[in-house]
């Protein structure tokens, strides 16, 4: 049984990656995009519960949940951006969260020497406001939900690349910036009382 849940976790996120090239075939704005749209949203919602309902995520589902999440978010961009009206400030607040985002993958790349895509909660809070705008751009424009999403996803870049700095070891599913802390100077605490106490 536990198997087949991972089977289908892993099915949703391979899922969220077709789903995600589909959109490229739909019409922006329209019935069978959002459809789409949404059950690319809930496959992220549900593969990590599924997959932690199985006993736990594997180290391969959380390489495909990120590379699924990098695939739906990039997509998104390149659907939204030539449609949305962009003010020129909001397209450099982008790209700085963009250059952020890379200077944290280079610094995990070199730390670690693979992909450092984390799961904290202030990624998925960004991610989750994010994924909300297409909804909200007819009604509430673009100015408000932008803000609100490109400051929380400042946040969690930067959030992002300190856990890379800071973390001695690859976590993909650390929660945040606190308890990375705390376990380093939990860690840092115990090596120095074994310094003073050999016993």
């Amino acid at each position: 049984m536990r198997k087949t849940m991972r089977h289908l976790a892993d099915c949703l996120t391979l899922g969220r990656m077709v789903g995600s090239f589909v959109l490229l075939l739909l019409e922006p704005f329209t019935m069978p995009f959002f459809l789409v749209y949404t059950l690319c949203g809930l496959s992220d919602m549900f593969d990590g519960p599924v997959a932690r309902h199985a006993g736990g995520a594997t180290r391969l589902g959380a390489i495909l949940d990120s590379i699924a999440d990098f695939i739906f978010i990039t997509i998104a961009m390149i659907i939204f951006l030539p449609l949305l009206l962009w003010r020129p400030w909001m397209l450099w607040w982008i790209a700085g969260i963009v250059l952020v985002r890379f200077v944290s993958l280079s610094v995990g790349f070199a730390k670690y020497h693979a992909l450092a895509f984390l799961h904290t909660y202030a990624n998925k809070i960004a991610g989750g406001a994010l994924f909300l705008v297409p909804y909200l751009y007819p009604s509430a424009g673009l100015f408000v939900p932008i803000v609100v999403v490109c400051s929380l996803a400042s946040l969690s870049a930067v959030e992002e690349l300190a856990i890379n700095i800071l973390s001695p070891n690859l976590n993909r599913n650390a929660p945040g910036l606190f308890r990375i802390r705390s376990a380093v100077v939990w860690t840092k605490g115990s090596e120095r009382q074994n310094v003073d106490d050999p016993s």
